[in-house]
């Protein structure tokens, strides 16, 4: 597939690399010299330097053979007028990035249908959604839920108390037989493990569980872990996109605190949230966060658009003893260390961009594509078709690729954590955790 993709930022960089090594034709197109000159050191791509909206720049690009554009600027409008060009040179799809939520009302005068926009996507929404999640599971550092939340991929940190560490996988699936769960992935340092029975669980991994969502709280018992009570006291850092679909989605429910430095953001704030105690200060100043007593608070969420501000006020909230910690980051470089500073969970919109735009692009038999911050693997969902291979024999037998796992399935409404003597039949809806070079082979099973 040909595909050009527009904005070399964290989004645009990492869905080319990502893409470019499936196997995909790709044209990256930036408008900032110093991005542009880091696509062309550090990609195998081809590199246009210009505005996405600039007709001459398209043409170099190749528009009229393009079968996807993909336009993730960090500005709307140009998303949006890139998108549409794109339409009339004739290609098929086109997705956007957008920050303003008023282009996905289906009454808008302007939305993702009236500009003929195959897919617009709002990532700070969804990152929003995640954090809320996140604070629902206390003691997880990741949550994915699938099937209407009906089966869950929960990330935990092992810690050096757990009572699972130095076990074999094979011995905790032989050991619990009350609940039933799978180990599908083990984040150590920076690599990512799809395990084996004979794997073993050390201290500072991060491991992913999938289990049935009722197992939830039976599967972070068993790793040492408890959640914690309900976070009804929650500040949130960060009066952008993010930090007020947070505390929108929040204040209902919660008494929340959002602290905005920007004083004409922060009155706005004040006017459009109606239960949130909006404060205008700094996040990152100890005597302001001391004042509004955020030793009494149960999370603090970072939700600036920085990284950098946001890893230093989780720092700076963890040193002041707050429960839970979660924090927007979409750097990838810093995903490791995070544990280490002492932030519980964290949220990439940078992940969530991706993640949207690899399921649209592998639509058929994949039902839904995620993958995690800091992790080099994807959780996919797929249906088998009739005759595909993984239905000719039990898992055992079928030389599945060694870089993956299945790790659930629903059969009807029958959710499955399968064995080696589990047989795969057309029409289930299989949860499998793949590595990004095993993953054309994985669909081979299933075609």
């Amino acid at each position: 597939m040909y595909i050009i993709i527009i904005g070399a930022g964290e989004v645009g960089f990492n869905l080319a690399k990502q893409l470019s090594g499936e196997g995909h034709d790709i044209a990256l197109i930036e408008n900032d010299p110093a991005i542009y000159q880091n696509v062309q050191e550090n990609l195998d791509v081809s590199a246009m330097h210009g505005s996405g909206t600039s007709y001459k720049i398209l043409e170099l690009a190749g528009i009229k053979d393009a079968d996807l554009l993909v336009a993730v600027t960090t500005n709307d409008e140009v998303n949006l007028i890139s998108a549409q060009i794109a339409k009339q040179y004739g290609v098929k799809r086109t997705i956007a990035r957008v920050k303003n939520d008023e282009f996905l009302r289906e009454d808008a005068p302007l939305n993702a249908e009236k500009m003929n926009i195959d897919l617009i996507i709002h990532p700070e929404y969804e990152a929003a959604n995640a954090a809320i999640r996140l604070l629902h599971q206390t003691a997880a550092t990741d949550v994915l839920e699938f099937e209407q939340g009906r089966i869950s991929v929960i990330g935990i940190q092992i810690e050096n108390d757990s009572p699972i560490i130095y076990k074999k996988l094979s011995e905790l699936s032989a050991g619990f037989k009350d609940f039933v769960f799978r180990i599908i992935a083990i984040q150590r340092l920076e690599i990512t493990r799809i395990p084996k029975g004979d794997d073993e669980i050390w201290p500072g991994d991060r491991i992913f569980v999938v289990s049935k969502q009722e197992f939830v709280p039976d599967v972070i018992r068993l790793a040492g872990k408890e959640n914690h009570k309900k976070s009804d006291h929650i500040m949130v850092m960060g009066g952008g996109r993010t930090g007020y679909l947070l505390a929108k989605g929040l204040e209902h429910n919660h008494h929340v605190k959002l602290i905005e430095k920007n004083r004409a953001k922060s009155e706005e704030l004040a006017q459009k949230l109606s239960k949130t105690l909006v404060i205008l200060g700094d996040g990152r100043d100890l005597n302001l966060l001391a004042l509004e007593a955020i030793t009494d608070m149960d999370a603090f969420i970072a939700a600036t658009g920085d990284d950098e501000t946001n890893i230093i006020s989780s720092s700076i909230a963890r040193h002041l003893q707050v429960p839970r910690i979660i924090a927007m980051v979409d750097k990838a470089s810093y995903c490791t260390i995070l544990p280490t500073i002492g932030v519980d969970a964290f949220v990439s919109r940078q992940r969530i961009t991706v993640n949207a735009i690899l399921k649209f692009i592998r639509k058929g038999n994949i039902v839904s594509v995620a993958s995690l911050p800091g992790i080099a693997a994807e959780a996919i969902e797929l249906i088998p078709k009739n005759g595909s291979k993984i239905t000719q024999k039990p898992l055992a037998e079928i030389n599945f690729p060694a870089q993956a796992i299945v790790g659930a399935l629903m059969r009807g409404t029958d959710v499955l954590i399968p064995e080696g003597s589990t047989q795969i039949v057309a029409g289930d809806k299989v949860i499998l955790f793949t590595l990004p070079s095993a993953i054309k082979e994985v669909e081979n099973f299933f075609n």
